[in-house]
């Protein structure tokens, strides 16, 4: 087998599809994101990118906060609507039938329907070209209780959660290993 060489792009494939609000519980907007990340640990950052254009970009510049929605395999439906419709020309809450609950830190919404919500502050934005990164400065997350086990411990396996990869979204379908598997020492019975 061999490799054929295309030209540069965008192809670090699968990547989360994220429902991500801003403005505040009077005016909001949900934008759907795949560029999204991790930064760092400590402090926790985490970033969007989002091109000028969009109707959440100035609400992001301005209030300086956002909040990422993850998404699932209920909320696919909803995920694409969003991103391919304006909150310019729309009220995508109303459209998509979800719910804006109040953020613990930050104005904009969560989406009720979301599995976990990270609320964000801006700390920093930078010009990429044809988008800008927000990083955003992790102050909570809020995990819906039906997916926290007997042990307190929080439970990705129940969420369903979905990715987005080359124009498709797709189900995140069952474990194959964990951090430090492939390392772990046999234990003897």
């Amino acid at each position: 087998m061999s490799k054929v060489m295309w030209k540069p792009g965008t192809f670090v494939y699968p990547i989360p599809a994220v429902m991500v609000t801003s403005g505040d519980m009077e005016q909001s907007n949900i934008m759907t994101v795949a560029w999204t990340g991790i930064l760092n640990t400590n402090p926790a950052l985490v970033y969007i990118s989002v091109r000028p254009e969009r109707y959440s970009y100035n609400l992001i510049k301005e209030n300086k906060e956002f909040v990422i929605n993850l998404t699932n395999e209920k909320l696919a439906f909803a995920t694409d609507w969003c991103g391919v419709r304006s909150g310019a020309k729309f009220d995508k809450f109303k459209e998509m039938k979800l719910t804006k609950e109040k953020a613990n830190f930050v104005k904009c919404p969560l989406i009720k329907e979301s599995p976990v919500a990270v609320e964000c502050k801006v700390i920093e934005e930078r010009d990429l070209g044809s988008h800008t990164m927000f990083v955003g400065e992790v102050l909570s997350i809020d995990a819906d209780d039906k997916y926290i086990d007997e042990n307190g411990a929080f439970d990705i396996s129940k969420c369903d959660l979905i990715a987005y990869a080359n124009g498709g979204y797709y189900t995140l379908d069952k474990k194959i290993g964990k951090f430090g598997y492939s390392v772990q020492k046999n234990k003897k019975n």
